[in-house]
C-alpha cells in the first residue's frame, strides 16, 4: 500500500512513439516533478557518446545517481515523474525497486505505437533538423523492446491501437 499520494510514472515504448512527448505533458501538471533521464545523460555524457552502446552504458551507470531522488517521491502529495525508458524487463524491475521503496503508486504509460509510426516520426524529426536514428539503429534498438506483460503485475495505461 502506498504510504503517500505519489505516483511514479513511467514511459514504456520504441523509439519515437511518443514518450518525451507524453512526459513533458504530464510533468506540466500541478506538484509533479521531471526527471528526464534523456537530458541527464545529454548534459553529463554527451562528448561521451558515439554509439547506441555508449548510451545504453551511461544509462546503466546514472541508475545509482537517480535511484536516490526516489525520495522525492515521499513528498506530501507530490507526484513525482521519470521518463526513464521501461522498454525491457530489467529496466521495469529496476524501475518497481524505486516506487516500492518509497512506497509510491505507479503507473506505467505503454505506448504501443507501430513501427511504420514510429519510423515516420523518426524520419521527420531527423529532417527538422533534431536527432533519430537510421532505420538499421532502429531495428537493432526495436529489437530488445518487449512490451510489458500482465505477470509483471504493473499498472498499465495503454496508448494506442496496435
Amino acid at each position: 500500500m502506498p504510504s503517500s499520494n505519489a505516483t511514479l510514472h513511467m514511459m514504456c515504448g520504441k523509439i519515437a512513439a511518443g514518450k518525451s512527448t507524453l512526459a513533458a505533458r504530464l510533468g506540466d501538471a500541478e506538484k509533479t516533478i521531471l526527471i528526464d533521464e534523456d537530458r541527464w545523460i545529454d548534459q553529463l555524457y554527451r562528448h561521451e557518446l558515439r554509439t547506441l552502446a555508449d548510451y545504453f552504458e551511461r544509462s546503466r551507470r546514472l541508475r545509482p545517481t537517480l535511484a536516490p531522488m526516489s525520495s522525492l517521491f515521499c513528498a506530501p502529495a507530490s507526484r513525482s515523474f521519470s521518463t526513464s525508458h521501461a522498454n525491457t524487463v530489467e529496466s521495469r524491475g529496476w524501475m518497481r525497486v524505486l516506487f516500492e521503496e518509497a512506497g509510491v503508486a505507479h503507473k506505467l504509460h505503454f505506448l504501443d505505437a507501430p513501427d511504420e509510426v514510429c519510423r515516420a516520426r523518426m524520419h521527420a524529426r531527423r529532417a527538422a533538423g533534431g536527432d533519430g536514428l537510421t532505420d538499421a539503429e532502429f531495428d537493432h534498438v526495436t529489437s530488445f523492446f518487449v512490451a510489458p506483460e500482465r505477470s509483471e503485475g504493473f499498472s498499465v495505461v495503454r496508448y494506442g491501437d496496435s
